[in-house]
């Protein structure tokens, strides 16, 4: 049984009882990935290991005093 047949099963249930309907399937996937990803980052921190991506291209960008993307980016 898929998630979504699943869904419409609870929902049907829900309606027969007179319950609030379920919420959707994946509804707070995108909110939950932020959430680890953002503690990921705080653990690093606290391990002392150097920030990547993103955040050490712009650490960089300030400290060598060049604003915006090289050029022929």
């Amino acid at each position: 049984m898929s998630v979504t047949q699943q869904y419409a099963i609870d929902l049907y249930r829900a309606a027969q009882r007179g319950e609030a309907a379920p919420p959707a399937p994946d509804r707070h996937e995108l909110a939950a990935l932020r959430e680890l990803r953002d503690y990921r980052r705080f653990r690093a921190v606290v391990a002392g290991r150097p920030a990547r991506g993103r955040i050490r291209a712009a650490l960089t960008r300030r400290l060598s005093g060049r604003r915006g993307h090289p050029a022929g980016c």
